[in-house]
Parts: structure tokens; C-alpha cells; sequence
């Protein structure tokens, strides 16, 4: 049933997450096929953004060294849709030469974090971004800038506000056309989600530029995506069957399930353009291929085999 709830927007864009932050949380490298499979099934189903890959070393994330063999395999499907993750200059290079046209560059609002993901401070890490997002604009590519551990980070603690604002206002500054907000670790409430959309907002970051991750660590992935919506939100990241987390942040566990996701949007009367039912049939397919149930609780109940290995 679907009942509408006040001040909330009619149409929410998911993003979707699953190829990328999700397969590369994975122990065991998947093959291109399937991932390919994944993704056209993912499109199919009506998720209007699908991050196809990353190309950053192999040796950091072996699991998606595949990329130039995976994106000619999606030439199908309009690029626009398939935005991948590019580190630097070289990544951008390789992304570029095989007809990307939505790249991502990733920052980090707390020092520890940066350290422990791209090896630079915070100051560092944004002045390598942005040559990378300016050659991107030149050629008319859209850029999103995600940032994470923007509620706490598992080596200091909570994030203060003005911290995550300073990196955020830094992010537009270059030319990143949307941010995505991180809670890489899941500690993140609903009151303080508001609060640092809120602060944003007085920074003269608008609402519209700004996209919402967040994690379930601690059960509190939806109520965070509602606060948001209240705030008027309208992009929200979420992994089909509620794949990964994050390599770096060993507290970090899966990603908000996108299932999950629609089924509150749509009991909201939310217009999303997903199937729910080919989006159920697609993470139980992807579950059975990685042997293992998926955390989705709309999954199992939608589909009660989809638990079992």
C-alpha cells in the first residue's frame, strides 16, 4: 500500500552501487561475464545510474582490475548511465579512452582515513582531484565527488561538522557537478543527518548537488535516507542485495540494500522507475552466483530461497 507521507519528494534517482562498492568488497574476483550480466540486469530492471567499475590499480582493488575488459562489454547500454570510479590522471586516461562519460573521483573527510585509503592527507589527496575533474569538465564529463567517513570514522571518532563542510565546499569548488555523502562505518542518526545537510546548506552547498550513502551497520540505513528525504534529498546510493562495504574500514559492514530502498520509496508513493520484481529476481541471481545469502530483508522476504546457499 502506498501512503504518501508529508514534505517528501515525489521522485527519487537511485544510484546504484552494487557492481562497484560492492563486488570490490568481495574475496573472490568475479568473473567480467557476470558482472556484465549484473549490470544489464541492474539497467533492465530500471535503476537509472549503475557505477560499472573503478579503475585504480589492480593491485589496490584486484577485484575490479577487469575494467578495460568489463566497459566494452556494456556498449549497449548508454555510458551516461555507467559512471566508474577514476583515483587520478591515469585513471581518468583509461576511462576516457574507452568512452566514459560519468567519472568519480573519492575524498575523504578525516585525515586517518585518507591515509589509510589513498595514502595522502586530506589537502593532498584534493589537490591530486583536481587537475582530474577539470580535464573531466573540459571534455564535458560528469563528475560526482564522494566523500567518505562524513559522521565518524573508526580511528577518530566523530566528525565534526565544519570538517566535512570545509572538504564538501572544496569538492564543488573544482567542478564536481554532485557530492555523495559517506557514513563509511554506519554510525550516522537521523538528527545528525539533518544537521550536517543543514550545514551544508548555510555553506552555500544546495540540497540539489548532494547525494546520501550510508551503511547499515547499526540498523539505521533507512530512518538516515528518510531524514534525508525530509531534508529534500532526491539522490540516494544503494547496492542491489545489500553487497559490500569498505576495504579500508574493517567496522564497515554492507551497503544500504537497494530492495530494501524501493520497497520504503515506493510504500511512500515515491516514483523511483525500478522494478521491484526484476530487481528481487537480479540479487538472488547474483547471491546464488557468490554462494551466499544476501543481508536484504525485502530479498528474503520477497524471495525466501534467495537466503539459502
Amino acid at each position: 500500500m502506498e501512503i504518501r507521507a508529508e514534505g517528501l519528494p515525489a521522485r527519487v534517482r537511485i544510484h546504484e552501487v552494487g557492481p562497484r562498492d560492492g563486488l570490490q568488497n568481495e574475496k573472490a574476483v568475479v568473473p567480467t561475464e557476470i558482472k556484465a550480466e549484473f549490470i544489464h540486469r541492474l539497467a533492465a530492471a530500471g535503476l537509472p545510474v549503475v557505477e560499472a567499475t573503478s579503475f585504480v590499480h589492480p593491485k589496490w582493488v584486484p577485484q575490479l582490475a577487469d575494467a578495460e575488459a568489463l566497459f566494452p562489454l556494456l556498449g549497449d547500454l548508454d555510458p551516461h548511465r555507467l559512471p566508474v570510479l577514476v583515483p587520478n590522471d591515469r585513471g581518468l586516461d583509461r576511462a576516457l579512452a574507452l568512452g566514459a562519460r560519468r567519472i568519480a573521483v573519492f575524498a575523504s573527510a578525516t585525515e586517518s582515513f585518507a591515509r589509510a585509503n589513498l595514502n595522502r592527507t586530506v589537502d593532498e589527496a584534493l589537490a591530486m582531484f583536481a587537475p582530474v575533474v577539470a580535464r573531466a569538465k573540459d571534455d564535458d564529463v560528469h563528475v560526482r565527488g564522494y566523500l567518505s567517513m562524513c559522521f565518524g570514522d573508526p580511528w577518530e571518532g566523530p566528525v565534526p561538522l565544519a570538517q566535512v563542510v570545509h572538504v564538501c565546499r572544496a569538492l564543488l569548488d573544482m567542478g564536481c557537478d554532485e557530492l555523495s555523502l559517506g557514513d563509511t562505518i554506519g554510525v550516522a542518526t537521523p538528527g545528525h543527518v539533518q544537521r550536517l545537510l543543514a550545514a551544508l546548506n548555510e555553506a552555500g552547498v544546495p540540497t540539489s548537488a548532494l547525494g546520501v550513502h550510508f551503511h547499515d551497520t547499526y540498523g539505521q540505513a533507512l530512518a538516515n535516507t528518510f531524514a534525508a528525504l525530509q531534508h529534500g534529498v532526491t539522490t540516494v546510493d544503494a547496492s542491489a542485495g545489500g553487497l559490500g562495504g569498505c576495504p579500508y574500514a574493517k567496522s564497515a559492514t554492507g551497503n544500504l540494500a537497494t530492495e530494501d530502498l524501493v520497497w520504503m520509496l515506493h510504500g511512500l508513493g515515491i516514483d523511483t522507475g525500478v522494478d521491484l520484481g526484476r530487481l528481487t529476481a537480479t540479487s538472488t541471481w547474483m547471491a546464488k552466483a557468490l554462494g551466499r545469502p544476501s543481508p536484504s530483508r525485502t530479498l528474503r522476504a520477497l524471495s525466501p530461497d534467495s537466503h539459502k546457499e
